[in-house]
């Protein structure tokens, strides 16, 4: 053809290099989508709970048994925290140290009842007596924890200073009116040391 250059025809003509040859197939099916998404999880938290839930309620076990321990034996160290320290240590040795009327109020109580049960089927007249007779006894336990609360105040105050007593002397008259041996913590203190000069460390 007119104009054409004779580089251009030895272009048009010149054989086409080989191409190069396609990669081989991947040789296994494309994944699903939801085969795609179960292969991409991962846990975000402990495989296995139960062994994870043992362990922990192990592990409060044998907290709550060293506490225990500690009730028993008076380590103040394993105590829980409302039964530590040495002010809680003060109020359960001047509470130990006295007697308390209020701590056979469940047992009065019940063997009162029960024998106005049987009373007032028999007779009235002894029904208002053992009714009369708890009540006077009632009134004994209140007077008794109202002594013991502003004695167990002072003495308070006048060791540790006057914020040792809040929360501390309830926590004191509470303890009185248990039975002793059902105390927790135990008793570290007989009955009158502190009459005899000898004060709760």
């Amino acid at each position: 053809m007119i104009g054409r250059s004779k580089k251009a025809d030895d272009a048009v003509v010149a054989p086409v290099e080989d191409a190069p040859a396609q990669a081989p197939g991947k040789g296994r099916p494309t994944p699903t989508r939801k085969e795609a998404e179960a292969a991409n999880k991962r846990p975000l938290v402990v495989d296995d709970r139960r062994s994870a839930a043992k362990r922990d309620r192990s592990q409060v076990k044998a907290q709550r048994d060293l506490e225990y321990q500690a009730m028993l034996s008076g380590d103040d160290r394993h105590m829980p925290a409302r039964d530590r320290g040495p002010v809680k240590r003060f109020a359960r040795d001047y509470v130990d140290s006295r007697l308390n009327i209020g701590s056979y109020f469940l047992p009065v109580a019940l063997v009162f009842i029960l024998t106005s049960l049987f009373t007032a089927r028999i007779q009235t007249t002894l029904f208002f007596v053992f009714t009369a007779a708890l009540y006077l006894y009632v009134l004994a336990v209140v007077l008794d924890s109202v002594l013991l609360w502003f004695g167990l105040r002072k003495a308070l105050v006048a060791k540790f200073g006057p914020a040792a007593a809040q929360g501390s002397v309830f926590y004191g008259v509470l303890r009185a009116t248990q039975l002793r041996r059902t105390r927790l913590p135990r008793a570290q203190v007989k009955h009158g040391e502190l009459k005899k000069g000898k004060r709760p460390a």
